[in-house]
C-alpha cells in the first residue's frame, strides 16, 4: 500500500519526529549532538527553514520548524540526516541504517496547539525522567524560549512572541506554561497527528488543511474498505 503524501502547506508550522531505527541510539557523545546542531543549522539555512522549538534525545529528535517554501522540510531533513548517518558510521565505525525510515510530521495550527507543540518537544526529557525541569537539559531549545540564552538555530514564531511585548515578559509568560502539566489528551492530540501524518488543530483547522490540499487531513473512518469505484 502506497504511502500517504506528507501533508505540506508553506507558511504553516511543521512537527516533526525522527526515531533512531528500532528505537536504538542515534546519539552516543556531547560531540554528536553538537555536529548534529551545527548541520541543522546548515541545512535550514539553506532551505529557508526556520526552527521554532527542538529537542535531542538519545533516540529520537522533535523538531517544530515553519517554512515558506514547498518540499523544502523534506530536503533538508534528507541533507541532514544523510550526512549525520555517514559521520555515525565513520565515527563509530558502524554500518547499515541509523534513522528507523523517513521522518513522521504533522500540520500544527498556530496559537494554543503550536504553543502546547512547543511544549510537548521542551518537556520531553522530563517525562523521559532524565532531568525534573527542562532548563536542565543541555540539548534542547528551553534555555532559549525560556530563559534567553543566546541560540543561534532558534527564529522565534509570532504565536510566541506575542505572549508580551518585549523578551523579560515573554520569557516569563512562557515560562507560566510550564508551571501545569500538559493535559493527557493534548499529548496523545500531538502524538497520534504527527505519527499518522494528519492536522493537528480544530475541526475548522483540519477542514481547512484537507480542502487547500484536496485530501484528509484526519484520520478515516474505521470500518470495511469502500468497494471500487466509490468516493472517498
Amino acid at each position: 500500500m502506497p504511502r500517504r503524501p506528507r501533508l505540506e502547506l508553506p507558511g504553516t508550522p511543521l512537527h516533526i519526529i525522527q526515531r533512531g531505527n528500532n528505537r536504538q541510539a542515534c546519539f552516543f557523545a556531547d560531540e554528536d549532538y553538537r555536529f548534529y546542531l551545527d548541520w541543522l543549522s546548515e541545512y535550514t539555512d539553506r532551505e529557508g527553514c526556520c526552527i521554532h522549538a527542538y529537542v535531542l534525545m538519545t533516540n529520537h529528535v522533535h523538531l517544530l520548524l515553519s517554512t515558506e517554501r514547498l518540499g523544502a522540510a523534506g530536503r533538508m531533513m534528507k541533507s541532514l540526516g544523510q550526512r549525520y548517518v555517514q559521520y555515525v558510521n565513520r565515527q563509530y565505525r558502524r554500518s547499515g541504517t541509523l534513522w528507523e525510515g523517513r521522518y513522521r510530521s504533522c500540520l500544527v495550527q498556530e496559537d494554543d496547539y503550536l504553543l502546547s507543540c512547543y511544549r510537548y518537544i521542551e518537556m520531553n526529557p522530563v517525562r523521559a525522567g532524565m532531568v525534573e525541569h527542562p532548563a536542565d537539559y543541555r540539548w534542547s531549545s528551553y534555555r532559549c524560549n525560556g530563559q534567553g540564552e543566546a541560540d543561534a538555530l532558534i527564529s522565534p514564531h509570532p504565536s510566541f512572541t506575542a505572549l508580551a511585548e518585549d523578551g523579560p515578559a515573554r520569557r516569563e509568560a512562557y515560562r507560566v506554561l510550564f508551571r501545569s502539566d500538559i493535559d493527557a489528551d493534548v499529548i496523545q492530540q500531538i502524538r497520534s497527528a504527527t505519527n499518522g501524518n494528519y492536522a493537528l488543530g480544530n475541526e475548522r483547522f483540519q477542514q481547512q488543511v484537507a480542502e487547500a490540499l484536496g485530501r484528509r487531513a484526519t484520520p478515516g473512518k474505521a470500518g470495511r474498505p469502500r468497494a471500487a469505484g466509490r468516493a472517498d
